[in-house]
């Protein structure tokens, strides 16, 4: 099980979807290209590093075909105890899948919910592409920083 990786008494919570092969081979949370665009981003736009904790709506890579649905509401319960126990300011979904699973709702796009606030149980939550998306497409790395400075400003006038 990889639960995060940063400070989960940090303020702001980052969501992605599930670790990836090398994550859940060597038991380290974030390598490579999610890592590392997310410390550019959040370096960039001036949050302490200690004040971010990235977290999985699954808390394993998936090895075979599973019961998406079935699966992710499970899952969904292991990150709703972790919000309960640490209570962060701000929440960051970042990609699709990541986003409809923590709203239960196939149908939202991080496109059409991108520099906005929306609410879930009490939590602000932005939205914005996922950093691996962002490596592949190097044209969404100026909407990823957008949402990132949107973040920023929400959390430093707490």
């Amino acid at each position: 099980m990889i639960w995060g990786e940063g400070n989960p008494n940090g303020d702001i919570y980052v969501i992605l979807d599930n670790p990836g092969a090398r994550e859940d081979r060597e038991g380290n949370p974030f390598v490579c290209g999610t890592r590392e665009t997310l410390q550019q981003a959040i370096h960039e736009v001036n949050i302490p590093i200690d004040k971010v904790y990235v977290t999985f709506i699954l808390k394993r890579r998936p090895t075979r075909a599973y019961e998406k649905t079935c699966t992710r509401s499970i899952c969904i319960q292991h990150l709703k105890f972790q919000l309960e126990e640490h209570t962060p300011k701000l929440l960051i979904c970042l990609g699709n899948v990541a986003l409809q699973s923590f709203y239960d709702n196939e149908e939202i796009t991080v496109k059409a919910w991108r520099q906005h606030w929306h609410e879930i149980n009490g939590y602000p939550l932005a939205t914005s592409y996922h950093p691996l998306a962002v490596r592949r497409n190097k044209h969404l790395f100026s909407y990823f920083l957008e949402d990132w400075k949107m973040v920023f400003d929400r959390w430093n006038k707490r």
